[in-house]
């Protein structure tokens, strides 16, 4: 497969740069009603402040519409708009702030109507997301294909796609998800090699957090790695601010962005002899919103412990009823056990406002 990151074309949602060599960017959905502005508001500045850096919201009606212009002056980051079926949404929300539209130009009725919706587009420089999903496919092509198989959904996406680019609009990105893996993977997989528009990643109705962060990381993940995928989002059914930690921890894991800490701990042993799982759990929920990207290893004994905790910024190393404190690779102390949370927290704030 051959590395397609940095070689698609690159569009701009807002401040954000989408393909063409950008880093991979984290997107979130809200589940506020959008017609209640205050709560949209509040919820998108909760995700911005967990590292999303492109949010969606729901545009079912008129009512929705009207709230956006509150909800998009208030956003610190782009917010896009998710049109279904009717044109008149989408050119009322390109009229209201957005940085770009969700939508299948194909369930948006005749030309005409399309036509208008690309020239409110091309005049505010927005971009649309084609976003297919194998729930959702044209029964032409379900008729013929005979279920939505990856083929059926990346021809449905290129079916839009033309019916834009013989408008003469070319900023786009394009989505092909379904909701398991090996469908999902294998469309973007197709698409990819037909394309080089930037792609919208994604598993589909993933689940719940539980389920949804496996099925995501492993799906989104076996794309990233191969280059493929230019932004991306986490579908869980939750909080969305969780949607973001898990794409945040995706990226991390595959090196290719950093933001904030990255966790180590060990899975505990019969040789372990403190409360490792309390204190990892503890240090991770205290140190989560750090901004500095600390290494920070929670070990449970003398034999993987200590190398791992000298790789790390900052750690611990268990013994019986104490542990060892390690900083850059030096022991700083043994500390007791009921200490050990507090001064690896101590010292990892220390280090990040060194850092800043």
């Amino acid at each position: 497969m051959a590395d397609k990151q940095g070689k698609t074309r690159r569009i701009m949602v807002g401040s954000v740069p989408v393909g063409g060599g950008a880093p991979v960017s984290v997107q979130s959905m809200c589940n506020t009603d959008s017609r209640d502005a205050a709560a949209t508001a509040a919820q998108i500045k909760a995700l911005a402040a967990a590292g999303c850096e492109i949010v969606r919201c729901a545009v079912p009606d008129l009512e929705a519409v009207t709230a956006l212009r509150e909800i998009c002056a208030a956003s610190p980051i782009p917010v896009i708009a998710d049109i279904h079926f009717d044109y008149r949404l989408a050119l009322g929300a390109a009229r209201s702030g957005v940085a770009g539209l969700r939508l299948n130009p194909g369930n948006i009725g005749e030309r005409w109507k399309v036509a208008e919706v690309v020239k409110a587009c091309a005049e505010r420089s927005l971009p649309i997301r084609i976003g297919v999903n194998a729930g959702s496919l044209e029964p032409e092509l379900l008729q013929r294909y005979g279920h939505a198989t990856p083929e059926a959904i990346v021809e449905s996406a290129l079916r839009h796609a033309r019916l834009l680019e013989e408008l003469h609009f070319e900023a786009i990105k394009i989505s092909v998800k379904a909701s398991d893996i090996r469908r999902t993977v294998a469309a973007y997989r197709l698409l990819g090699a037909q394309t080089d528009y930037p792609l919208h990643l994604g598993i589909t109705e993933a689940g719940t957090v539980w389920a949804g962060t496996i099925k995501s990381a492993i799906g989104i993940g076996m794309l990233l790695a191969e280059g493929i995928g230019d932004t991306i989002r986490v579908s869980l059914t939750g909080d969305p601010v969780t949607e973001v930690r898990v794409g945040w921890e995706i990226l991390k894991a595959l090196g290719l962005r950093q933001r904030g800490p990255i966790f180590i701990s060990c899975p505990t042993c019969g040789r372990c002899r403190i409360d490792l799982i309390g204190v990892a759990e503890e240090v991770e929920a205290r140190l989560r919103d750090l901004k500095a990207p600390l290494v920070i290893a929670v070990m449970g004994c003398s034999v993987n412990g200590p190398g791992e905790a000298r790789e790390a910024d900052v750690g611990i190393a268990g013994g019986i009823g104490e542990g060892l404190l390690f900083c850059k690779g030096e022991i700083l102390r043994k500390v007791p056990e009921a200490r050990l949370v507090e001064e690896l927290v101590a010292e990892a704030l220390r280090l990040a406002e060194q850092a800043s």
